[in-house]
């Protein structure tokens, strides 16, 4: 899949300057206030004890900060922050020469951790519980089973589908984090210390502008500020201003709801070619043309959550707001009409 511009995962030019724009403390972490303030309490309370803070599973849509608050978990804890993926991980030996190589209050940090292998996750069970690591020399009848002890460390897993998850794994798991898409305010209070931060002029209407298109989506808004930049200081007078960033935004197709191209696609395809749906997601992925692991964990999540269709037993249907976003006409006959009065008897 091309690199997208409103997609959440990270592409390319996103390493440029992610690193530094990330807080380093929870005091200077901005959202995601119930998660925050869980992570502050618990962090405190492993200190004082001095214990390793118990093991944290962050799950919830790409690009929310679950890197960046391992990364601050790490740094309050005094340890440092190994940093790997499920589909990385491919064998039982990976996995124990990096728990080997920890220290006292290391943070291990797996990204997609639903995607590890079923035999190196099950390394991972003494090595969450017990701190200790089983390993099995030699093979048949002379092989035998060394128990090594690993240090106090404290596992963060991330992932984006928590039900893919098995029961053993995410039971382990002490401290659960579910992380929710940004507010407007928030993202424009993280875009004003972004532009900051990389010597960018912006005023709060134009913060507010790149911020309430960005998808609830940290990375997503940095990623647009930088290409509004480029377009100030080529077209502007270099600094971010309203009438700038509305240029720069239209120019780059993101509309006022942060939807691009293939976002209106889907719903110009709902409304005017299936009728306001119900369509089968299988059928709407061959009818625009994109791969159907793409649509279900890339596009439809966040017409979800924006309320634009809604999942129903025969398939997708398009809400009033998608109607009015396209500024075509619904009538009581429509099925996200007649899906509203079977709920309402319900």
């Amino acid at each position: 899949m091309e690199e997208r511009l409103l997609g959440a995962t990270s592409i390319n030019e996103d390493s440029e300057n992610e690193y530094s724009l990330r807080p380093q403390r929870l005091s200077e972490y901005i959202g995601q206030t119930n998660v925050k303030e869980k992570l502050a309490i618990f962090v405190e309370a492993a200190k004082n004890r001095k214990e390793a803070l118990d093991h944290v599973l962050f799950y919830g849509p790409p690009g929310l900060g679950k890197t960046t608050l391992a990364n601050i978990i790490a740094k309050e804890m005094g340890g440092s922050l190994k940093i790997t993926s499920g589909p990385a991980i491919e064998r039982a030996g990976d996995l124990a020469a990096i728990l080997t190589g920890l220290s006292e209050f290391d943070v291990l940090f797996i990204d997609e951790i639903h995607r590890l292998n079923r035999s190196v996750e099950e390394i991972l069970y003494p090595a969450m519980e017990d701190y200790a690591l089983d390993i099995i020399i030699g093979k048949g009848a002379s092989a035998k089973s060394i128990r090594l002890d690993l240090p106090k460390f404290t596992l963060i897993g991330a992932t984006t589908r928590v039900g893919l998850l098995t029961s053993p794994l995410r039971d382990r798991f002490g401290v659960m984090c579910p992380m929710e898409f940004y507010n407007d305010s928030e993202l424009k209070e993280i875009l004003i210390r972004s532009a900051s931060i990389l010597k960018i002029e912006i005023d709060e209407k134009a913060a507010f502008e790149i911020a309430r298109r960005s998808r609830g989506t940290p990375r997503i808004a940095n990623r647009l500020l930088k290409r509004v930049r480029d377009y100030s200081e080529v077209r502007g007078n270099g600094r971010i201003e309203l009438d700038s960033s509305q240029n720069a935004l239209e120019l780059l197709e993101v509309d006022k709801e942060g939807f691009d191209r293939i976002d209106n696609k889907i719903l110009e395809a709902i409304v005017d070619n299936f009728k306001g749906g119900p369509v089968g997601l299988e059928t709407l992925a061959y009818f625009i043309g994109e791969e159907l692991d793409t649509l279900d964990d890339v596009y439809e999540p966040y017409l979800l959550q924006k309320g634009f269709i809604i999942r129903t037993p025969r398939g997708r249907v398009a809400t009033e707001k998608a109607y009015k976003h396209l500024k075509r006409n619904i009538d009581k006959s429509s099925p996200y009409f007649q899906v509203s009065m079977l709920k309402d008897k319900d």
